[in-house]
């Protein structure tokens, strides 16, 4: 018999389209292609030592959420990240924080920020410098978005931005100049994490409740027919669909696609990140939870620290840091994983954080979507692959599914909403 509801990924936005199905009574079979569940909150095990696919930490607001989440054991913080822009290290959001800079500079990047610009905002160049003023602008953001995005801020849209970026007052940039005083300016003022399991800790609840299917890798779907098509062999048909495969992979692997959106899902692009997992044996290594990149003679973008979020996830007397190093069609770095490592090692030494000798490289892996990319026009031809979706009976959920810029916790809530809504409509 069909479930009520098939899912396809069993990341974070499946899990919450299965507990919607529940919550409604109605059957449900989440199908993941990898052997376990956990999509980008699964967590990278090795030597005793435990690494998140990128950063992770949760500010989950929404009461079923964090239903969810508060079953496990957490540990709650203070968001205090910093920048480093060698040999300067500022909190972080930077703009509001350029006290370790020389005086001339800093009066530099004020004068800039009172002449911001004014006039219409094309794409996300014109907005940081009207924001910040353009040589704030050119100092920091344009520099970190060549690294996190791949892509020059003149042809990046703006439509991702939310909360994300903070936009101050001058008394604001004045203080943070005049003074090492933390304005805390981040968007959140705690985030949690688990004691014991790394990041997927909090999604296991979900995993425990729902029907998955792991190992099954789809290789096409009938719309007409309502059948998928799994590599292990196994065919299975549906009633209801969300999809959380990014939309670029749904349009490759289903059937009757129109060349139109064929078209439009060949301009949807997203980067990847090449994680690098380190451990160190001597404890308290590593401080930050997280940290942001501007250096230019550095590859990565972030790092975090796994060992300082919670002790559990490294060996007694060791620490363990991890480095993102984003690429894309764009930008390729088309370098091998022991380039990669080096160029890490080398920035470990200059920040004096460890010695080469020291450090041991656990884990490399190349995680294929990574974000969103939001070039300039890009939400037209979203929409066009999302509405054949739509008219082909699927719903489309998740940071890929949906193909946006969405936090852990807004996954959730968009594939909680997608399974609603089908389901609503059965």
């Amino acid at each position: 018999m069909k479930p009520a509801l098939t899912v396809l990924g069993a990341g974070i936005a499946g899990l919450a389209a299965a507990a919607a199905a529940r919550g409604l009574g109605r059957s449900c079979v989440v199908y993941e292609a990898a052997t376990r569940a956990g999509g980008l909150l699964d967590a990278i095990e090795v030597e005793g030592y435990r690494f998140d696919q990128a950063v992770h930490v949760s500010f989950a607001d929404k009461p079923e959420l964090r239903a969810v989440f508060d079953r496990t054991q957490q540990h709650r913080y203070k968001p205090q990240p910093l920048c480093v822009d060698h040999p300067y290290w500022l909190r972080h959001p930077v703009q509001n924080h350029l006290y370790p800079l020389p005086a001339e500079e800093r009066v530099a990047l004020i004068e800039g920020f009172v002449a911001r610009p004014d006039g219409p905002v094309r794409h996300y160049g014109d907005w940081l410098a009207q924001q910040y003023g353009e040589p704030l602008a050119r100092r920091f953001p344009e520099r970190y978005t060549r690294k996190y995005w791949t892509l020059p801020a003149q042809e990046l849209g703006t439509a991702w931005i939310g909360q994300r970026m903070n936009r101050p007052a001058l008394a604001d940039v004045l203080r943070g100049a005049l003074t090492d005083t933390d304005s805390h300016a981040y968007y959140v003022s705690e985030v949690r994490y688990p004691e014991k399991g790394g990041f997927r800790a909090f999604i296991e609840p979900l995993m425990a409740e729902a029907d998955i299917r792991t190992g099954h890798r789809l290789q096409a779907i009938d719309t007409r027919a309502r059948r998928l098509r799994f590599g292990n062999g196994i065919e299975a048909d549906y009633e209801k669909l969300v999809s959380t495969l990014p939309l670029p992979e749904l349009v490759r692997l289903a059937t009757d696609v129109p060349d139109q959106v064929c078209e439009a899902a060949r301009h949807l692009v997203a980067t990847s990140v090449d994680l690098l997992s380190f451990g160190v044996q001597r404890p308290d290594a590593f401080s930050e939870l997280w940290f942001y990149i501007y250096d230019d003679d550095v590859l990565a973008a972030r790092a975090h620290s796994p060992s300082a979020k919670s002790a559990d996830n490294c060996p007694p007397g060791c620490s363990s840091i991890q480095f993102e190093i984003y690429s894309s069609a764009a930008r390729p770095h088309g370098l091998s994983a022991d380039a990669l490592a080096a160029d890490c090692v080398r920035a470990l030494e200059k920040w004096g954080m460890a010695r080469g000798e020291e450090l041991r490289l656990l884990d490399h892996r190349c995680v294929r979507w990574a974000n969103v990319l939001f070039p300039t026009g890009m939400e037209a031809q979203r929409q066009i692959v999302l509405d054949w979706a739509e008219s082909a009976g699927i719903a489309c959920a998740g940071r890929f599914g949906a193909w946006e810029y969405l936090w852990s916790h807004q996954a959730y809530a968009s594939g909680q909403a997608a399974a609603q809504r089908v389901l609503a409509a059965a």
